[in-house]
């Protein structure tokens, strides 16, 4: 039994498969972080005893490929079990479920690389020293920043999400950003390991881990008791609305419409703002549409806004593009304001190699045969209301998942309006991770968050990350707000830099303690 254990299948495919699967434990919906720190500091003893068998046993054997099939095995584990609700959305078309099987297993092995190539780069001086957990910190900390933006970027389940049950802890967001935070996590994940080192004084690193964490908690403790947004602002009532509509119910635009409108409950007298969720109009040619303009005149009056997904097109004179939009509607179906998606999923809403693979009858798998064109529109929309100017930044649903879109923006914004189509992820976890990082949007620009999720969770997020009100994605109804009308506090704070003093710290502290051979 004991030399099952210690072959090289084992050590380099069956174990790092396992560690990497059970790191879906730590994030949520279970939020078993303690799995997580348990994963990362046995990957941490598989890299270094992998090292050491290279000087003897696996001297026959390729030192790098040995690394690159360790880190690819936990990356493939990692990612197969974190995604694996991608592939519900293939399921909804006959013509796409041969893809399920491809989806599955090249997904997660192309993701892999972001951890095959860290595993690689630490191996040569991975050691049973505090200064070995500062450099793979180092590396996994560049290689998620890197994951983030690369073909278009993939930042779902940073290692930073497993801490979102901890309120406290995220309070420091705002100053950090997430990049540098997800850093410091990564340590923390790590830092078991030093209970097993040989080192003289290893109270004194514990001791000064334990003193920055519990700081970091009692400041967010503090600035969670102390902030309160109920005077001295002005405010905007909005009502979110979820419909639990089947996707199929979205081809009939009638029908979904009448649904919505039901379930908003409008009251004419009153002024809101009523938020949809994503992918409610899929017909180009709405505005046209007289039956559905009456429809919303006869239930919505001048006090209302209605904001939702649609489809939309713009003709040139060579060709037609179509979007993805965040649109805002008054009650006579005249659109207000619109964004259009910027941050497209690839084969989801845009089929990459277009023009070759459409020749083998693939197409992309929302509504439509075209892709989507991205957005170069301005982000912030600009409105007045009820004799009030708001400022809102749109985010359509898988655009929730990546910071850049709250940090990098140049301009003020009152609220984070995220609208999603979750229907498309089933019953798995999906949803639940796909929330999360809502959570982290408002805790970082220091807005509320307000989410309309059709099969998903919606919900008012308050600037701290605290969900105010909710709809879970079992359930059908409306949920009613009066937020007072915030300034997000991102402006003028460039996080990347910030991650990238934080790095160059991390590398000083990891020649101090190379140098003193701790």
């Amino acid at each position: 039994m004991l030399k099952f254990f210690n072959r090289r299948f084992f050590i380099l495919f069956i174990f790092p498969f396992f560690l990497g699967s059970i790191t879906v434990l730590g994030f949520n919906p279970f939020n078993l972080l303690f799995v997580n720190a348990f994963s990362m500091s046995m990957l941490f003893y598989l890299v270094f005893y992998v090292k050491k068998k290279t000087q003897s046993s696996y001297r026959k054997k390729p030192f790098l490929k040995n690394l690159f099939l360790l880190g690819s095995s936990y990356g493939t584990g990692f990612f197969l079990f974190g995604v694996y609700w991608i592939t519900y959305s293939l399921t909804f078309d006959d013509s796409f479920k041969f893809l399920i099987p491809f989806a599955l297993i090249l997904i997660p092995l192309f993701l892999s690389l972001f951890f095959s190539l860290p595993v690689m780069a630490i191996g040569n001086f991975i050691n049973l020293e505090v200064s070995s957990i500062v450099l793979i910190s180092i590396l996994f900390s560049i290689s998620d920043f890197l994951r983030s933006f690369v073909l278009t970027g993939f930042p779902w389940n940073l290692w930073a999400y497993s801490y979102s049950w901890s309120h406290e802890s995220l309070q420091i967001l705002p100053i950090i950003g997430i990049f540098s935070f997800n850093l410091i996590l990564i340590t923390l994940l790590f830092f078991p390991c030093i209970f097993f080192f040989k080192i003289k004084k290893k109270f004194l690193f514990v001791i000064l881990f334990v003193i920055l964490l519990l700081s970091n908690y009692f400041y967010g403790s503090y600035k969670l008791n102390t902030q309160t947004f109920t005077k001295n602002f002005e405010k905007i009532t909005f009502k979110v609305v979820s419909s639990g509509a089947n996707l199929n119910e979205f081809k009939d635009l009638k029908l979904v419409i009448s649904k919505l409108i039901k379930i908003s409950e409008p009251d004419k007298n009153k002024k809101t703002i009523f938020v949809w969720p994503e992918g409610v109009i899929l017909d180009e040619n709405f505005e046209s549409r007289e039956e559905l303009k009456k429809l919303i005149k006869k239930n919505f009056s001048k006090n209302h806004l209605i904001v939702l997904g649609a489809n939309t097109q713009k003709i040139n004179t060579d060709k037609t593009n179509y979007f993805n939009s965040f649109i805002i509607i008054d009650n006579e179906l005249n659109i207000i304001a619109q964004y259009n998606k910027k941050k497209l999923v690839p084969f989801g809403e845009f089929l990459p190699f277009e023009k070759t693979l459409r020749k083998i009858g693939l197409k992309k798998i929302t509504h439509g045969y075209n892709s989507f064109t991205r957005g170069i529109n301005d982000s912030v929309i600009s409105l007045e209301f009820d004799g009030k100017s708001l400022n809102i930044l749109p985010l359509i649903c898988y655009e929730i998942i990546f910071p850049s879109l709250v940090e990098n923006e140049k301009k003020h914004f009152n609220f984070i309006i995220n609208i999603s189509e979750d229907a498309w992820f089933g019953n798995s976890i999906g949803p639940e991770q796909h929330f999360v990082k809502a959570i982290f949007r408002s805790i970082e620009s220091g807005s509320f968050t307000i989410r309309s999720a059709n099969k998903g969770i919606s919900a008012f997020i308050s600037p701290q990350g605290e969900i105010l009100k909710t709809l879970k994605s079992t359930e059908t109804g409306n949920i009613e707000m009066d937020l007072p009308i915030l300034k997000s506090k991102n402006i003028n704070t460039n996080k990347n830099l910030i991650f990238a003093l934080l790095l160059i710290t991390y590398v000083i502290t990891f020649i101090i303690l190379k140098k003193f051979k701790l």
